[in-house]
């Protein structure tokens, strides 16, 4: 395996270890939230949602790069690249994450952009909530997608 598959690799697992780190924050954040009422809570649970996302999203750049060697533009390029990661190239690679899993973190990518165009107090706690309800299964799963494609980049030395 050249240098290039082997740092996908290890970039992978170590992206995962960091997203982990986010998602605590994203619970505890929403523990906190819960019991003190205190919205200023509900504003770190929705920035640690955003880089939830985001950290996944630089993980899919990474690997469309260096294993499709290009990565999409245009406008819609988030949607884009999403679709990409969730289609296997025929007799090259397999998908890297299913479309289930892509749909489920397409609300994530719509959840992101809502934090970043938006003020604060803005944010509806029941959105947030179905969000934090729903991210550690979804990130078992994506995981466990991630890290089978980490096997199969492996496994072509």
């Amino acid at each position: 395996m050249n240098d290039r598959p082997r740092q996908l690799v290890a970039r992978i697992r170590s992206e995962l270890i960091e997203i982990e780190r986010v998602l605590h924050r994203v619970e505890e954040g929403w523990r906190r939230a819960q019991s003190t009422a205190d919205d200023y809570y509900l504003d770190s649970v929705a920035l640690n949602l955003h880089g939830f996302y985001s950290g996944l999203e630089r993980l899919f750049e990474r690997i469309v790069a260096v294993v499709d060697g290009s990565k999409p533009s245009g406008e819609n390029w988030h949607q884009v690249l999403l679709q990409q990661v969730s289609r296997e190239a025929p007799g090259i690679w397999p998908a890297v994450i299913s479309e289930g899993v892509s749909a489920q973190l397409d609300e994530y990518r719509g959840f992101r952009h809502v934090v970043r165009n938006v003020y604060t107090f803005s944010f509806e706690a029941a959105k947030v909530k179905k969000l934090v309800e729903n991210v550690r299964p979804l990130f078992t799963q994506v995981s466990a997608e991630l890290l089978a494609f980490a096997e199969f980049i492996e496994q072509q030395d």
